[in-house]
């Protein structure tokens, strides 16, 4: 019970980060890309966090700009996810040769820098495709091992054994055997494909290939408001703890997930 408990919070807490940085523009009270006070101001009435180094509202930018980089974290871990969960199923089931060489190739991309990776996909792509090729390219067959390698645990367990016995095919038995028993792996898998992006998108934003000024972007303020630590620490300190936040809400959300599914 109390496991659950610890459960159901970890899921309400990520829940609850995913929608301020998704939907926290709505809160903002000033338009993010406005100037509205001298650079690098304290905090002060109606601008609980000051301004950075171009006057603009701290919290309103730090509201806004979380949006565009979680739905860009959230459509890369989907993707590779969901190519790795299938590829993983296929890989565990099937013990040929051709799985067999597909699972040398995901081993082969795993030997790539994924930070490289992304740099060069960056070059021919906007930032946020950019993050989703590198996202599915890093975590695509991460998310592969570990399903083939329980696939094939399963591939002989009871339960398996009384579908196939009463003439599933082996397309099926995968599908409403195999994933659902797979539900806390997977689920956990996709929590840190989500971790993985949200990295990735901060590498690459911060190196300036994230979205174009005046735009708000938590990675960028990092960026931009280095030279003013010391006269507005919260221009740069907020928008660290967001990103703080977020990625440690979904993480400690993965291993309960991964606890869960290893007590089980």
């Amino acid at each position: 019970m109390r496991r659950r408990r610890t459960g159901l919070l970890l899921a309400a807490s990520a829940g609850a980060a995913l929608l301020v940085a998704l939907g926290g523009r709505t809160l903002a009270r000033h338009d993010p890309a406005r100037i509205a006070a001298p650079p690098w101001s304290g905090p002060a009435p109606g601008m609980l966090l000051g301004a950075d180094g171009l006057g603009r509202d701290v919290l309103s930018r730090v509201l806004a700009g979380g949006q565009e980089l979680t739905l860009t974290a959230l459509a890369a871990a989907l993707i590779a996810s969901a190519l790795g969960v299938t590829g993983g199923l296929w890989v565990g089931w099937n013990r040929g040769r051709l799985s067999r060489a597909v699972a040398g190739a995901a081993d082969l991309l795993l030997a790539l820098p994924l930070l490289l990776l992304a740099l060069l996909a960056v070059v021919a792509l906007p930032g946020p495709a950019a993050v989703i090729v590198g996202t599915v390219l890093g975590g695509t067959p991460l998310t592969l091992r570990v399903v083939a390698d329980a696939t094939a645990e399963a591939r002989y367990a009871g339960y398996v054994e009384a579908a196939l016995s009463r003439g599933d095919r082996g397309g099926s038995v995968l599908v409403r055997e195999v994933l659902p028993a797979h539900a806390g792996i997977v689920s956990a898998d996709l929590a840190q494909r989500f971790v993985l992006s949200v990295q990735l998108a901060v590498a690459l934003n911060v190196l300036g290939f994230g979205p174009a000024p005046p735009a708000p972007d938590w990675a960028a303020m990092l960026r931009e408001n280095i030279p003013g630590l010391g006269l507005n620490p919260a221009a740069m300190i907020t928008p660290a703890l967001a990103l703080a936040v977020l990625t440690g809400s979904v993480a400690a959300l993965s291993y309960a997930l991964t606890v869960r599914d290893g007590a089980s």
